[in-house]
């Protein structure tokens, strides 16, 4: 790793020579240079001198300062930049050391890595480091790199010391405009909040990768073997919420079914719609048939069911008219009162014949 500024720490009368590195790596990010579209060459960026038009060399080309409203350009050159009194030109001045806390991340600028320059820099960077890790605080100075002066953050990270230059507090603009009007919340509501964003769980950082950035490099494989790029699947736009109550309790049970593996019991429970009601029978029926992915379309297609099942219903009933019921009572009722008939007049019978028996036995005597 190269270094691209040597300087020294100072706090009180200690001083720590340290090289700077960049921590970050920005060459990765997607970038493209512009060309002609009608040959394909790409377009060069040439200085060129408003005065006479013509090309200026990179050798011929320094510094001015132009004030904010004024055309008057001052020429500045690198002696009179170096002559300014500057003392933290090469030199890190820390002024305070405050809780972590206490800085804004939108001040965080850029990021670097310090390490020791030289093997008497060592113990006194390495305490500092310490310091800074067994305090918990982070160091507030001010530093002066690449032709300004800005405010810089040292904090302990990775067995190193890390330098975030920060940007100046009249720097960071104001948020009017963009917050909006007073919201009511409801309770509920937060409590399902904070639910979600602890159901999320941790962020492992090794699954973090650039999209974009693959996207792009396929596309260009594609391109440079001569085939026709595909075109990715677009999602479908999500609706506008209208119950954000509902949302919440479908996100958190979404996050949950998805923390403990199972994508399948997350999207199981459905939240019933108001108004609608369904028998126990053919509910308990299809929680025993139905997926757990189909559980919507199954409960959505039971209620054709169940109206099929009341209009057979109610044609059978329907089909018997009222005269046929009329006439299957009256036949009923005939058919009952010509059985006792029948056996009253048996009954009759029956006892004239047992009279003329006895009476015959008499005479004969």
């Amino acid at each position: 790793m190269r270094s691209i500024w040597n300087g020294s720490i100072s706090f009180g009368l200690v001083t720590i020579p340290v090289k700077t590195y960049s921590a970050t790596d920005r060459t990765s990010s997607v970038s493209f240079v512009r060309i002609h579209e009608k040959d394909g060459a790409q377009i060069q960026y040439r200085k060129i001198c408003e005065l006479d038009g013509e090309e200026v060399p990179n050798e011929e080309v320094g510094k001015g300062y132009q004030a904010p409203g004024d055309d008057t350009i001052v020429p500045i050159t690198d002696d009179d930049l170096s002559r300014l009194p500057l003392p933290t030109a090469k030199t890190l001045s820390i002024l305070s050391f405050v809780d972590p806390a206490e800085i804004d991340p939108l001040q965080l600028d850029r990021a670097y890595y310090l390490g020791p320059n030289g093997a008497a820099a060592s113990k006194p960077y390495t305490l500092l480091r310490e310091a800074l890790e067994h305090h918990q605080k982070v160091a507030i100075g001010k530093v002066a790199m690449r032709g300004r002066e800005s405010l810089a953050m040292l904090r302990a990270h990775d067995g190193a010391l890390v330098m975030h230059s920060l940007l100046w507090p009249d720097q960071i603009r104001p948020a009017d405009g963009v917050v909006p009007d007073e919201v009511e919340i409801r309770e509920k509501e937060l409590t399902l909040a904070e639910t979600l964003m602890d159901s999320l769980g941790e962020l492992d950082p090794g699954e973090l990768h650039d999209d974009y950035r693959e996207a792009v490099e396929e596309l260009v494989a594609a391109k440079l073997e001569g085939e026709e790029p595909v075109a990715p699947a677009t999602g479908t736009p999500g609706a506008q919420v209208i119950d954000l109550t509902a949302a919440l309790e479908k996100s958190v049970r979404a996050a949950r079914g998805t923390k403990e593996g199972g994508a399948e019991s997350a999207s199981a429970s459905v939240t019933p719609i108001r108004g609608r009601k369904t028998t126990k029978q053919s509910t308990a029926a299809e929680a025993q048939k139905t997926p757990a992915k189909k559980a919507p379309a199954k409960k959505t297609a039971s209620a054709p069911k169940t109206a099929s099942t009341a209009k057979k219903t109610a044609a059978k009933s329907t089909a018997k008219s009222p005269a046929e019921s009329r006439a299957k009572k009256t036949a009923k009722t005939t058919a009952k009162k010509s059985t006792k008939t029948a056996s009253k007049t048996t009954a009759k019978a029956t006892a004239k014949t047992t009279a003329a028996k006895k009476s015959g036995k008499q005479s004969s005597a």
